[in-house]
C-alpha cells in the first residue's frame, strides 16, 4: 500500500513540475511576443489625415468632392497648407467652388496654394462664358473714355474711316457693335480703384464679332461709349457722315453732256492710212 502511495506521489510530483514548466515556457514567450509588439508600435510613424487628389487635375478645372480622398500621412512630413478637413476643402456656408491654379497628379496633396479660395476666378479663362472669345482693343485717353473704364462694364463701339463713294471717298463713323462686356484693361482682369488712361481693353465676344472687330480695327479708329448700368436698351444703326453731322444737302451729281458721235472711215492710199468723217446713219 505505502509503495502505490509512493508511486502516485512521484507520479503527482512529476506531473506539477511539467506543468510549472509548460506553464514558465509559455509565459515567456508571452513576455517576449509583448515586448516585441511594443517595440513594433513605438516603431510606427504618427499620421494624419490629409486629402489628396483621386486624379489628374488641370489648370482651371472646377474642383469637387469626387477630385480627392483622404489618406494618412506621416504627421512629420505634411506639406505646409494641406487640408486635413473636407469641410475646410468644401465649405458648407457657400456653394461658390474652388479652381485649380496649379495641375497636381493622381495621390498628390492638395494644397492651398493649388485651388482659390471659393468663389474666385483665375483669370481670364474663367470670365469667358462658352462660345465666347476674348479681343484686345487699343484705346487712348479720347476713344477709351478718360480712363472710367473698368473690367465688367458694357460699351458700344463705334468705327470712324473712309468709305469709297462714286470716285472719291467719305469719312463715316458707324455703331459696329452693342453692350459689348469689358473683361480687362490694360493687363488688369479685376475692379481697379480710381482712374487710369488705358492703352488697351479686352472685351468678351463672340467669334463672328472678334472678326468683324479685328477687320474694323485694321481699316479705322475705334471708340468706345459707356453703356450705363442696367441700361438694355437696343439701339437701331448709326451712321454718320459729313453730310449729315453738318445739315448739308448731298450734292446732285453733275450730268455729263452727251459726247458727239463721230462716224469715220479708213482708205489707204499707197502707204498712207486716211480717216474721213461721215454723216452717222443711226
Amino acid at each position: 500500500m505505502r509503495v502505490i502511495f509512493g508511486l502516485v506521489l512521484l507520479a503527482g510530483v512529476a506531473l506539477a513540475g511539467g506543468a510549472v514548466y509548460m506553464a514558465k515556457d509559455y509565459i515567456g514567450q508571452y513576455q517576449t511576443e509583448l515586448a516585441r509588439a511594443k517595440q513594433m508600435q513605438s516603431a510606427i510613424v504618427p499620421t494624419q489625415t490629409v486629402y489628396v487628389a483621386s486624379r489628374m487635375l488641370s489648370y482651371g478645372d472646377v474642383l469637387e468632392p469626387d477630385d480627392v480622398r483622404a489618406v494618412n500621412w506621416p504627421k512629420d512630413a505634411i506639406p505646409a497648407g494641406t487640408f486635413s478637413d473636407l469641410a475646410a476643402l468644401f465649405p458648407e456656408d457657400t456653394d461658390q467652388p474652388r479652381l485649380i491654379v496649379r495641375a497636381m497628379e493622381e495621390n498628390e496633396a492638395v494644397l492651398a496654394v493649388k485651388v482659390t479660395e471659393p468663389g474666385e476666378d483665375i483669370g481670364l479663362t474663367t470670365r469667358l462664358e462658352k462660345g465666347m472669345r476674348a479681343f484686345t482693343i487699343r484705346v487712348d485717353v479720347a476713344s477709351g473714355v478718360s480712363g472710367f473704364l473698368r473690367p465688367g462694364d458694357k460699351v458700344d463701339v463705334y468705327w470712324t474711316g473712309q468709305i469709297a463713294v462714286g470716285d472719291g471717298a467719305q469719312d463715316v463713323t458707324k455703331l459696329i457693335q452693342t453692350a459689348v462686356r469689358l473683361i480687362a484693361v490694360d493687363q488688369t482682369d479685376n475692379q481697379m480703384n480710381g482712374t487710369r488712361i488705358a492703352r488697351t481693353v479686352t472685351v468678351a465676344a463672340k467669334p463672328e464679332q472678334v472678326a468683324a472687330l479685328a477687320q474694323a480695327q485694321s481699316t479705322g479708329k475705334l471708340s468706345l461709349s459707356l453703356v450705363g448700368a442696367g441700361d438694355d436698351t437696343e439701339i437701331d444703326e448709326i451712321k454718320v457722315d459729313q453730310v449729315s453731322l453738318l445739315g448739308l444737302k448731298q450734292a446732285a451729281p453733275v450730268a455729263k453732256a452727251p459726247e458727239e458721235k463721230v462716224c469715220t472711215i479708213r482708205t489707204r492710199r499707197g502707204a498712207e492710212l486716211v480717216v474721213i468723217p461721215i454723216p452717222c446713219t443711226n
